[in-house]
Formats: C-alpha cells, structure tokens, sequence
C-alpha cells in the first residue's frame, strides 16, 4: 500500500500532491478494530472504590462539570468536524456536491471554534487541569488493569481523567495541523477571505502541505470513530450527558473525582 500520491509537475519533477486514498479506509478499519477489540476485553461497568460519606458533607447534589461556554466550543467543533470530514473524503468514494466551498467554510467556523476555546480556557479555566503528570500515568495504569479485570481498585483522576487527557492532546495536534494547513490552502482557492496566490510556494512544497492536511485529516477519522464509541459506552454516558446539560451527580462525582484534586463548591 502506497502512502503518499506522486505526480510530475510541468518541469517534470516528481513531488507528492497528497495522502493515499487507502490511508482513509486503513483509519476506518483501524478504528472498527479498535472498537470491536475493546467492547470485548473491556466490561461495561468497572467496579469503583467505596464512597466515603464524609466527603459528601457539604456538596450540592449537582455538581458543574461543564460550563455553557466549554459545552457550545464542544458541540460547535463536533459540528464542523463532521462537515470537514464528510466533505473532505465523500468525493474521494464518488459522492459528488460543491464539496470545496462547504469545506472551507466549515474550517473558517472551526478555527473561530478553536479561537474561542483558547481564549476560554486562558481566562476562565485551570490549564492545570489539563497537564499529565505522575501521578496520572500511576492512576491510568491502575484504571487499565482495573478496566482488564485485574484484581485492582480502579483509582479516581482529577476534573478529567487521563485517558480524555490523552484523546485531548491528540485531538489538540491533529486539529491544529489540520488548520494550519487548511488556512495555507485557502490560498489556493477562489474565497473572499484571502487573496488567490498559487505560487507561495513551490510545488513540493505546497504537496507536503497537503500530505500534512490529508494526514491530520485521516488521525481526525480515527478519532472521531473512538470519541463516539467512548461517548455511547454505558459506563461513560455520564459524561456525555454532562457534555449536554452540563452537571453530573454528586455520586458520581464521588465516584470518579478526588475531591483533593477537583475541588468544587459547597452547597449553599
């Protein structure tokens, strides 16, 4: 299987022009494999550690786990991710629309997303809550022998735990490649945005632009087939609805979070 496609330009140089077609559908079946694999090892429900009653003492019943404006940037972003991803690979299968304008448009309002995220967290979140250190490296190894079926006790993280830390900072590089690629080539197409300027670069160049766009591209597929199953899981749609209605149980909270790393306010 090919990785990259090759074509000569009119000065007879061979230069890359973009990522395998195949590439889409090894990121599929990768991804239904992965899939497959893990709602066979994995239970659905892993047992969790006793709750200890004096820790509830002063917790509202529910508990912020999500903000409106973390909760817009989320369901914005899925948004435009699945236009960029059915518009970027549905010509390639032979479905045919005015898939280039619709494409471009959805990367301008994700990067909008994006922009608006990065200033959320900077001004009103803890970019703390966001780090992996030791300690959850210690706690992912228990929960994974605990998810295993290991005579373990599974461990309870921070705010996130660092699974979702981990699909974050892939989720974070695959994206961001994904834009700046795309935000180079807009250049190459007619948008009343950026001036059309097909010789910024040279013909290798520009191809290497776009094998990193096709690559972002193609991990994004993989990505969104994992968020998704994760999402529907039984022992995880407690999450996905805190995605929605942005709280979660004190229970729950108790269940899954050390209060001494995610602290919340008491009750009134």
């Amino acid at each position: 299987m090919e990785f990259l496609r090759r074509a000569l330009n009119p000065w007879g140089e061979n230069v890359p022009i973009g990522v395998a077609w195949d590439l889409i559908w090894a990121a599929v079946i990768v991804g239904a494999v992965f899939v497959v694999v893990h709602a066979l090892l994995v239970p659905k429900k892993v047992p969790a550690g006793e709750i200890d009653e004096s820790e509830a003492k002063g917790l509202p019943d529910r508990i912020v786990r999500h903000k409106p404006g973390a909760r817009g940037f989320h369901w914005s972003m899925s948004v435009t991710m699945f236009v960029l991803l059915i518009t970027a690979f549905f010509p390639v299968i032979g479905i045919q629309f005015p898939w280039v304008t619709i494409h471009w448009i959805a990367g301008v309002l994700l990067i909008l997303a994006v922009l608006y995220h990065i200033y959320h967290v900077l001004a009103k979140q803890d970019l703390r809550n966001m780090w992996i250190g030791g300690r959850d490296v210690r706690e992912g190894t228990l929960g994974l022998k605990a998810a295993l079926r290991r005579p373990v006790e599974r461990p309870r993280a921070g705010k996130y735990p660092v699974d979702q830390k981990m699909f974050h900072h892939a989720a974070t590089i695959a994206t961001l490649g994904a834009v700046v690629t795309g935000v180079l080539m807009m250049y190459r197409v007619e948008n009343f945005l950026l001036p059309q300027n097909t010789y910024m670069f040279s013909d290798a160049t520009w191809g290497w632009i776009y094998v990193i766009h096709g690559i972002s591209g193609i991990a994004l597929i993989f990505l969104v087939i994992a968020h998704v199953y994760f999402a529907i899981r039984p022992e995880k749609r407690w999450m996905t609805w805190s995605m929605i209605n942005g709280w979660i149980t004190r229970d729950r909270y108790l269940e899954n979070h050390d209060p001494e790393r995610w602290s919340v306010p008491e009750a009134d």
